[in-house]
């Protein structure tokens, strides 16, 4: 009957490794209950949706565009909402538009140093798949970005330059329409399935 138990328990958490070395297991935890041990695991999510089926190569090739797209540009628009978060508490505590103003530019200058050389090397597509992701983790398109934090000229300005290369700063996302396969995607990915 020991042997049984110290065998179940050694596959237990032989199997809990697995998982957790392949990034699925969030947390593990032991209880004892009355002489027995209790092995618990919270797992991530796990999303299920129908296999993809493409009508031709151009929708398939849209398809992995989209996941490399996504691939590279969600890590970029989390960790440019935790700036924004950040500016936006230190600008709240500032007294005046002229010490905003200028804790604004030093502060603008260090994102730029931060991300210039990332930045440079994306591709078109992945420049406005971040727009959209960030329009996903704010809930704010790029235009209204844009005039929050450098004002109505510059939105305007740079509404103006998208327009001539067929985009729009001011356009929603829309994980429910036009955009539930970077949806997708995009669920996939921070689940770990893709």
């Amino acid at each position: 009957m020991v042997k049984g138990r110290v065998l179940i328990v050694l596959l237990l958490s032989l199997a809990l490794t697995m998982s957790a070395s392949e990034g699925y297991v969030d947390s593990c935890m032991v209880r004892v209950q009355g002489g027995d041990t209790l092995y618990m695991a919270w797992l991530h999510e796990v999303w299920v949706y129908p296999p993809m089926r493409f009508k031709n190569k151009r929708q398939e090739k849209f398809y992995w565009k989209t996941v490399r797209d996504v691939k590279k540009c969600l890590p970029y628009a989390k960790m440019i909402t935790k700036d924004m978060a950040y500016a936006d508490e230190q600008l709240a505590q500032l007294p005046d538009h002229k010490s905003r103003k200028k804790w604004w530019r030093s502060y603008e200058r260090h994102l730029f140093k931060k991300y210039e050389k990332d930045f440079r090397g994306m591709y078109a597509s992945q420049g406005m798949m971040l727009m959209k992701l960030m329009d996903r983790e704010t809930d704010r398109t790029s235009y209204e970005l844009i005039k929050q934090y450098r004002g109505k000229a510059s939105a305007n300005f740079w509404q103006f330059v998208a327009k001539l290369f067929r985009n729009d700063l001011k356009e929603e996302y829309d994980a429910t329409d036009k955009d539930r396969i970077t949806e997708r995607v995009i669920n996939l990915v921070e689940a770990g399935q893709l």
